[in-house]
């Protein structure tokens, strides 16, 4: 068989124990890879209502069998595990080197239990594995974690996942850094610093085998072409030009969310375009194995933030560092996304608890001497940059501000629930539900919370007309689109493909299947159909997962702010999101209980999950 490493790493801290593990057959052709893989684990490993900061939560970080190989856009890694910030399952997603050195050591996953006894890192190379003592990196930021990491071992080109102080300090929302880019939602940092694991690093020098590698390259160079005849990916103004940087479209859209998502549009928009940033561009780079190469170094000229440079900042981090606190201050987008790599924090639900507390101290919720002397007014970065810091460190106010919006909002008591835009615990994104229904909707019944990446709905922001067009404000047939969008990643996820070329038409899911079915010599996977069966499997083995911990119709529940008020200004002013009709239509285009939104029996029998029965709902 191709693709597959063939080998999955246990690592128990507690014990100091490593161990190899194969594969079974049942992971591999039910499940595939990746995202599949990690959800599988969890579920048959993890006890219901355990602590997530406690040994007995899981990590699994896999890659997926077209990592590695010649495929563009295949280098994307995974982390799964019981979510701090949440209390239900979440995957994170990274990119980089990091996957396809994983892939080249040898490995399709890792999965971290137990906690070590004081700080220490794991180190992979070519079959050799140690855990390490960490005690002189702990407290240092990520950057130079993996600068101290790759000295120590003499391998410059290693590849680096660690945490930063954030991780250390348990904030609920820290990140998982790797070459500056962030495995970031859900608190995946949290939990290594829980289990006293600073890093994981891997250096491989084998290679991926293909089991028909004719017609893997056949396939191979029809997605190459593919690429380069596509405009928003790499032609003038794309992606390979300027980054993911979405400003225009979302703001066009009225979906821009501003002052905690009471409005959807920046009215200083062009100070964050995309022409102002390309000014600041100092080098492009890229993820193993993709010629978008959408990512960017950034370096600030003039100002406050004179010199300061980052990886990025894309388009949520833009966002984050903006639309919360109404903010059009490029230097500040900068700065605060390079805090944030450093500390190891998720800039999303950064910016929203940000924000969340803007609107509290406008409110008088919060005073002065809640926020230690800060004043918390619109259009004012400098407070946010403090605040940024005192989360990290979880000093005075952040203490409370890194447990993220919904505990937070518990702490502080009053009325402040009403200000916590989140969907079961995470903050949202930077994608305002009212001006997209099938948008909002995945984000409402996403199996992490509030995520946009889970089943992103690229019919309704770029106009994408597959499977059909659509009126992004109608509700018609949204329930029947957000299941093909979700089931759709899911699949991809199992590659582990970037969820950009498929938005675009660059992935289809003909090439898809090829691509699979020549690396792994698997023809089941030559059929679409099979796979998007598989992505179907993942995601109501995710929602299972979820269900065990108590999750039902209740909590896909939107902040009364997106369910009755309607925004005032833009293209989406006078919308709502129609919560109750949209979850109905869902649920029934799910094949799940409609009062309780729990997959039924027959459902989980009819994707062989009848070991997951007893939770589910009628017969």
């Amino acid at each position: 068989m191709g693709g597959y490493a063939g080998k999955i790493l246990r690592v128990n801290l507690t014990e100091g124990k490593i161990t190899e593990e194969k594969p079974s057959d049942e992971l591999i052709k039910n499940y595939i890879g990746g995202r599949g893989w990690g959800i599988k684990i969890l579920y048959d490993e993890l006890e219901p209502n355990i602590d997530p900061l406690g040994p007995e939560n899981k990590m699994v970080f896999s890659v997926g069998p077209l990592c590695g190989t010649k495929a563009q856009s295949f280098a994307r890694w995974l982390v799964q595990f019981k979510s701090p910030l949440t209390g239900i399952y979440c995957r994170s997603s990274g990119g980089g080197f990091f996957g396809a050195q994983l892939k080249f050591a040898g490995l399709d996953a890792i999965i971290v239990e137990g906690k070590a006894e004081k700080p220490v890192y794991l180190w992979i190379h070519d079959g050799e594995y140690e855990i390490r003592d960490a005690s002189k990196l702990w407290g240092l930021n990520t950057i130079t974690t993996e600068e101290r990491i790759k000295e120590e071992l003499g391998e410059p080109r290693a590849s680096v996942a660690c945490i930063g102080p954030a991780g250390e300090n348990l904030v609920k929302f820290s990140a998982i850094m790797a070459e500056q880019r962030a495995a970031g939602r859900g608190g995946g940092g949290c939990v290594m610093g829980s289990k006293n694991l600073k890093a994981i690093a891997v250096r491989g020098t084998g290679k991926v085998e293909i089991a028909m590698p004719d017609l893997f390259d056949i396939a191979v160079k029809g997605q190459i072409g593919g690429y380069k005849a596509l405009a928003p990916l790499m032609g003038p103004g794309g992606f390979t030009e300027t980054g993911t940087r979405l400003l225009p479209f979302t703001n066009a859209l009225g979906m821009y969310p501003t002052k905690n998502f009471r409005e959807g549009v920046l009215a200083e928009w062009p100070k964050l375009s995309k022409e102002e940033y390309l000014k600041l561009q100092v080098e492009r780079e890229g993820c193993y194995g993709c010629m978008i190469r959408c990512g960017a170094f950034m370096r600030m000229k003039g100002g406050k933030y004179d010199g300061v440079e980052c990886e990025g900042p894309e388009y949520e981090e833009i966002w984050a560092m903006s639309g919360p606190i109404n903010c059009a201050d490029i230097g500040f987008t900068i700065a605060a996304s390079k805090i944030c790599d450093e500390m190891g924090l998720d800039s999303i639900s950064t910016g929203m608890v940000i924000g969340f507390a803007y609107e509290l101290y406008e409110k008088g919720i919060i005073t002065k001497e809640d926020t230690d002397g800060l004043e918390l007014k619109y259009g004012d970065s400098d407070a946010a940059m403090e605040l940024i810091k005192k989360i990290a460190t979880r000093e005075g106010f952040g203490d409370i501000l890194a447990e993220g919006t919904r505990l937070a909002a518990q702490k502080i008591g009053g009325c402040a629930e009403k200000y916590a835009m989140q969907v079961k615990g995470l903050e949202l994104p930077g994608y305002d539900p009212r001006g997209g229904k099938a948008h909002g909707l995945n984000m409402l019944t996403s199996t992490i919370g509030a995520s946009h990446c889970m089943g992103y709905a690229s019919q309704e922001i770029f106009n994408i007309p597959i499977p059909r067009p659509v009126d992004r404000f109608g509700t018609e047939g949204k329930g029947m689109l957000t299941k093909y969008n979700q089931d759709a990643t899911a699949a991809l996820e199992t590659g582990i493909s970037c969820i950009f070329p498929w938005n675009f038409l660059a992935m289809t899911p003909g090439l898809y299947s090829k691509l699979l079915a020549a690396a792994t010599g698997v023809m089941e996977f030559s059929d679409p159909n099979y796979l998007w069966k598989v992505g179907e499997r993942i995601y109501n083995l995710e929602r299972m997962f979820n269900v065990r911990e108590g999750i039902s119709r209740k909590d896909d529940n939107y902040p009364d702010r997106l369910k009755y008020e309607v925004m005032t200004t833009g293209p989406a002013a006078k919308q709502i999101f129609e919560q109750e009709q949209l979850l109905d239509m869902y649920y029934e285009a799910r094949g799940w209980d409609v009062e309780t939104g729990v997959p039924t029996k027959s459902k989980l029998r009819e994707l062989s999950l009848q070991f997951a029965e007893e939770f589910g709902a009628g017969e």
